[in-house]
């Protein structure tokens, strides 16, 4: 078990959290939520000991051993790929030092006998006989070759240097397991792996992560971070979701229709908590909603965007016709004789590891780079209207504030109409006189989808809008991306947007000509890769 006991942090003069008590239990994962900035990885630094509380304490049994998924991907540059993932039992890899150590030695005393003797009974202990094939194993399922296992970790890429890391934190069994972001920059294989990985270990999981389709898979609770408070929910992401939303509904509405407000809450609690279809969703497996009552439901005063897209005028027949495009960038073939055609109502991922090339396209459809080869054409009732995924052009060295901004993309420039969209996004008040340079990430992505809706195009092309994103705004474009009549390109990370939002999968391999082109969801394409091979 693992406990915290009445956490508060004062970080840069300001309360982040205040009487934290959480109890985190074995054979749980537990996913932490809020929105940027609330304070997510700070309270997982708080939990590894990393940083000091300013009050309260973190408490776990002196037998178990906790994990954290390392940040710092050069850290372990000088070590072989074996080494960095045995590293994650530190006193295992301490042993097999210093037995080394005393077997190299060309003076071997009866002293030394008897350390190593003692060294030895420690290292059967832990499993250092069967170290290198756990970490073989990990590093296998996590996408890192045999051929890779000994070799230095300088020479890996940074996408293969997440896999080691992640393998490090999973090695040696640990009692409790850490992971802030494990999904980014893993492939769809991968985080299934991971995703069955942790559905069946018995530690105890605390994850920070953006991937909604990641924490639907293996969390049984989750933990939201809002407002200086940390409150533990039963149930996965989409549960605490859609619930905090009911009950924020329910709250706002206490005396009207109360009560048939929470009979609607009761039936969503019995139907979900029966649900045994999803036999790989941990909630399913722990039983954890059988006893949910209505009290234990989040109440939350997180806020939601709202985000709608109303194209000007309905599309034609004919949408977008691409034959035999190719691109090369740096040297490298990027895109090689592309050719598909667009049906009306077509949502189309974007999907792989060829981010290059994905970008290409979008730039090549929008005008903003010429092909090398091939061409395209739009349909004559086509209007575009592209979110690129390096807004930086848009914001750098802009000196007006967010009403100024936003007034160059609209041919309304009056203060009322522009706050409309502003407030969309959740700027308010005099927030929208805030320089529009001094903006986060989070804020110009928010910034760039008031943009989006004010084009009213019926074609829409966005390049990894979901960056910089929290939860609640991805949610947000998700749903009005799937409620939106144009035609759509998008191109994302995250698992469960795709699936929902699209229709139709495009797939680009690097060093290979042509596409993968399938209709239907991202589940059916993945499997029908496999099938292809």
């Amino acid at each position: 078990m693992l406990q915290l006991n009445d956490i508060s942090l004062q970080f840069a003069g300001d309360l982040l959290y205040k009487h934290v008590d959480l109890i985190f239990q074995p054979d749980h994962c537990y996913g932490i939520i809020g929105a940027n900035g609330a304070g997510k990885s700070t309270l997982l630094r708080i939990i590894s000991g990393e940083l000091p509380p300013t009050t309260g304490t973190v408490t776990m049994r002196k037998e178990d051993r906790m994990s954290v998924l390392e940040q710092n991907h050069f850290k372990y540059d000088e070590y072989s790929v074996m080494d960095t993932v045995i590293m994650g039992n530190k006193r295992l890899y301490e042993i097999m030092q210093e037995k080394d150590a005393l077997y190299a030695k060309e003076d071997f005393s009866d002293e030394d006998g008897e350390r190593a003797a003692q060294l030895e009974g420690e290292f059967a202990e832990l499993g250092g006989w069967d170290a290198e094939t756990e970490a073989a194993q990990l590093l296998n399922g996590i996408g890192i070759p045999t051929e890779l296992h000994y070799n230095q970790m300088e020479s890996l890429d940074g996408r293969q240097k997440l896999k080691v890391l992640l393998a490090q934190a999973l090695f040696g069994h640990p009692s409790i397991i850490l992971l802030d972001e494990p999904t980014n920059g893993l492939d769809v294989e991968s985080t299934v792996w991971l995703e069955d990985f942790l559905v069946d270990c018995n530690a105890i999981v605390i994850v920070v992560s953006h991937d909604r389709h990641f924490l639907n898979a293996v969390c049984t609770n989750i933990v939201d971070v809002d407002h200086q408070a940390c409150k533990m929910y039963a149930g996965n992401y989409d549960f605490w979701y859609e619930t905090s939303a009911m009950m924020q509904s329910l709250m706002r509405n206490q005396n009207k229709k109360r009560e048939e407000k929470i009979r609607e809450l009761q039936e969503f609690i019995r139907r979900f908590a029966a649900n045994k279809s999803k036999s790989r969703q941990a909630t399913s497996r722990k039983k954890v909603l059988d006893s949910l009552q209505l009290e234990q439901i989040p109440a939350s005063s997180r806020k939601y965007p709202f985000v709608g897209f109303e194209p000007e005028r309905e599309a034609g027949k004919d949408i977008l016709t691409v034959e035999g495009l190719s691109k090369t960038i740096d040297g490298v073939k990027v895109l090689d004789n592309v050719s598909f055609v667009v049906k009306k109502g077509d949502k189309i991922a974007f999907v792989g590891d060829n981010e290059a090339g994905i970008t290409a396209l979008m730039r090549i459809l929008v005008g903003e780079m010429n092909p090398d080869e091939g061409n395209f054409k739009w349909g004559v009732t086509i209007s575009q209207s592209y979110f690129p995924k390096d807004n930086t052009r848009f914001f750098e060295g802009y000196e007006g504030n967010l009403i100024e901004w936003l007034s160059q993309f609209s041919f309304d420039t009056t203060e009322a109409y522009l706050r409309g969209f502003l407030g969309r996004m959740l700027f308010s008040g005099d927030d929208v006189y805030k320089p529009a340079k001094v903006l986060s990430g989070g804020e110009k992505v928010r910034c760039m989808l008031s943009r989006l809706m004010l084009s009213k195009a019926n074609a829409l092309l966005l390049d990894q809008p979901t960056d910089h994103l929290d939860l609640e705004s991805i949610t947000a474009l998700s749903n009005g991306l799937q409620a939106y009549p144009g035609n759509l390109f998008f191109s994302v990370h995250d698992h469960q947007f795709i699936d929902e939002v699209s229709n139709r999968i495009i797939e680009f391999p690097l060093g290979k000509g042509g596409c993968l082109d399938y209709e239907g969801s991202y589940d059916d394409f993945v499997q029908w890769k496999k099938e292809r091979v």
